[in-house]
């Protein structure tokens, strides 16, 4: 994958907001953060540059460069944090005033007709048959019309934390999910299984929030 494009723009969107982190949650000293972040963006260079390119449609690409930033960052700590610390670093370095934007305006999209066309693609795609680095999905509308689960079979989260030896942090990702649903608004987020815990899938069920 090249660094140009969306890599380096996630970089410059939310390098600085990790680096903060390091401080505010993790309770690095501030010249270690700078030492850690310089690292860092060696690391992720490089962990982008091994990947392949992502296929036209694949809506997943923004998630394993994100995978990519905090796998760069942990890797270059001298001491790693909890998979409980690691949740909240990745969260509040994620959570930013873009980001919550972003969530807004997904949240008003929800549910839409759109968005329904939108999963249904998705699922049809089934990346991951071509790129380790991508995820299949089942789309599953809920009987009773209040939303729709999006059930994963294979997670690029998953494979690439595997690869670089940090799989035991795939939960600290997993927990986003439902800071994103929190700040979109249109729904409650609910899970029963994930593939890290050992979990015959991952399952993300979107209900609609009552009006």
């Amino acid at each position: 994958m090249k660094f140009s494009g969306m890599p380096a723009g996630m970089w410059a969107l939310f390098g600085s907001s990790f680096r903060a982190r390091l401080v505010s949650v993790l309770g690095v000293d501030h010249a270690a953060a700078g030492r850690i972040t310089a690292s860092a963006k060696r690391k992720y260079r490089e962990i982008i540059a091994g990947l392949p390119e992502f296929e036209r449609g694949d809506r997943f690409k923004m998630n394993i460069v994100n995978c990519a930033m905090l796998a760069a960052f942990l890797l270059s700590m001298e001491k790693k944090p909890t998979v409980e610390r690691a949740a909240d670093y990745y969260r509040e370095a994620m959570m930013i005033r873009p980001m919550r934007w972003f969530c807004r305006m997904s949240g008003k999209k929800k549910f839409s007709t759109g968005d329904v066309r939108g999963m249904k693609a998705t699922a049809a795609l089934n990346a991951a048959d071509r790129n380790p680095y991508s995820w299949n999905m089942e789309f599953l509308p809920y009987p009773d019309g209040s939303g729709y689960e999006a059930r994963f079979s294979k997670c690029g989260i998953c494979a690439l934390m595997k690869e670089l030896g940090l799989y035991e942090y795939v939960p600290a990702m997993c927990r986003l999910d439902y800071a994103m649903s929190e700040a979109g608004g249109a729904d409650d987020f609910v899970r029963e299984h994930t593939l890290a815990s050992g979990g015959p899938y991952c399952d993300c069920g979107y209900k609609k929030k009552a009006r």
